[in-house]
């Protein structure tokens, strides 16, 4: 007996209506049971959040917090990048990347007459 693709493709749509269904009517249940538990056991939101591993005021609780690997890879994008270097050097000494807002020095010193281009560091 050969099943074709698409055939294979309506079973698969039927069940998932079909567990859609069944989380749909069981729901309410679940959830109760749950409660239950929760209440005979003294368990509170705070206790699963910890055997999740969620913690701090704002998170959103989350049981599948993810795996290990994802959690390294974002705490990987989190690490700290290597400074940038100096762009602009002041007559005191003072330096700054050329990044973020104009610091106070170079602000009063192009206020005076000066102009930016005349403190830029030589590469």
């Amino acid at each position: 007996m050969t099943t074709s693709l698409i055939e294979i493709q309506t079973q698969i749509e039927q069940l998932k209506q079909q567990e859609a269904d069944i989380k749909a009517r069981d729901f309410d249940t679940t959830v109760a049971e749950i409660l239950a538990k929760m209440q005979a056991f003294n368990i509170t939101v705070k206790h699963l959040q910890q055997a999740a591993g969620v913690s701090g005021r704002n998170k959103l609780f989350s049981v599948a917090a993810g795996s290990d690997s994802e959690k390294a890879a974002r705490k990987q994008k989190k690490t700290a990048r290597p400074p940038v270097e100096a762009k602009y050097r002041g007559p005191k000494g003072e330096e700054w990347s050329g990044r973020g807002l104009t610091p106070r020095w170079l602000s009063a010193l192009i206020a005076q007459g000066h102009t930016k281009e005349e403190f830029t560091i030589a590469s």
